[in-house]
């Protein structure tokens, strides 16, 4: 589409940069309005914020004019170039995310060879904004925050990234351009033209994949980071104004990003049966938005149904039982390219 119009190399990177940055909040704009405020509250038999806007459609931006009004407020004894960097850093890791989720068959910022090791390579880079938010705040609370969140994310980076591996092998491809492309070439019970979502053989993947990313996000039943009963709120706790706003909209904007990259991996992302070309480009993003809130509907369901777990629980889940799981799924599925 760049090359049609014959736009300069500045020139794509800067509307590539612009549309990112407009993904960002608006992804985590409507997934906290969905799934945090409208669907948890209709679990629990209430009607959530109605006031601002049309049923409360509008309390989002409501609640990001009043941090953008607070005091940007230092601790006295923070180091505050590191304070002041950390959820700079933890908004950056989110912002490259969306580097290699395709949304078309051009619609791609970048379409690295090696989307998926990028993709899991990047998501880590959080866990540096969270060790500095704890360090550098000079509080407790946000240290030992912070600290379980380090070990929380070591322990399930493996499962998550493990989980992908199966999807990889039987795609052949490290590309998520060429996964979504490997499942739209793929049978389905012999049917060619429906192609194959790679959640129906990589079911165990998929969640795998969910509880790695769930972990990932810090959300319940994975929130000891930011513990409320036991930690006021973890690394976070010191931090107010648009410094907090960073951290809330790097928090839905990963999951956003996740999302995206589970229904790329496991649902076919863009591609829709029979449509090719400039109209794959003008349908792919609606397609993949749909199944973005799917994926995203498994991902909140599952936050409002567990009680968190316990620093023991949690390690146990992860080391005991979600990697030798995922170990067991690259064997089979190593075993079903080589057979089959």
């Amino acid at each position: 589409m760049t090359a049609a119009l014959h736009l300069a190399y500045w020139q794509t990177t800067t509307i590539k940069v612009l549309v990112v940055m407009g993904v960002i909040p608006l992804g985590a704009l409507v997934l906290a309005y969905v799934f945090l405020l409208k669907m948890m509250s209709h679990m629990q038999s209430r009607l959530g914020p109605m006031e601002a806007g049309p049923h409360g459609v509008l309390q989002l931006l409501a609640d990001a004019g009043k941090f953008l009004q607070k005091e940007d407020v230092f601790p006295e004894r923070a180091d505050r170039a590191v304070f002041a960097l950390a959820p700079v850093v933890v908004l950056m890791s989110a912002f490259l995310l969306y580097v290699v989720i395709p949304a078309g068959p051009r619609l791609t910022v970048s379409n690295l060879d090696t989307g998926v090791f990028f993709a899991l390579a990047v998501s880590s880079l959080s866990v540096l904004g969270v060790l500095m938010a704890g360090w550098s705040s000079a509080n407790k609370y946000s240290l030992i925050g912070a600290l379980r969140a380090a070990g929380q994310l070591i322990a399930y980076e493996l499962p998550l990234v493990l989980g992908v591996v199966g999807v990889v092998i039987q795609a052949g491809t490290m590309s998520l351009q060429g996964i979504v492309q490997a499942q739209a070439h793929g049978a389905l019970l012999g049917f060619k033209t429906l192609g194959e979502p790679y959640i129906l053989p990589q079911a165990l993947g998929f969640v795998l994949f969910i509880v790695g990313a769930q972990a990932e996000l810090t959300q319940t039943p994975f929130d000891m980071p930011l513990a409320e009963t036991e930690l006021v709120a973890g690394y976070m706790v010191e931090y107010t104004g648009f410094r907090f706003l960073f951290f809330f909209m790097a928090e839905f904007g990963t999951a956003f990003a996740f999302a995206a990259i589970g229904a790329t991996l496991f649902l076919g992302g863009w591609y829709v049966p029979g449509v090719h070309g400039t109209a794959a480009d003008v349908l792919g993003p609606f397609v993949l938005g749909a199944k973005i809130m799917l994926v995203s509907f498994f991902i909140f369901w599952f936050r409002f149904t567990y009680p968190r777990f316990r620093e023991d629980q949690l390690q146990a889940v992860a080391w005991k039982y979600l990697i030798p799981l995922a170990l067991v799924n690259i064997l089979v599925t190593g075993l079903l390219k080589v057979v089959v």
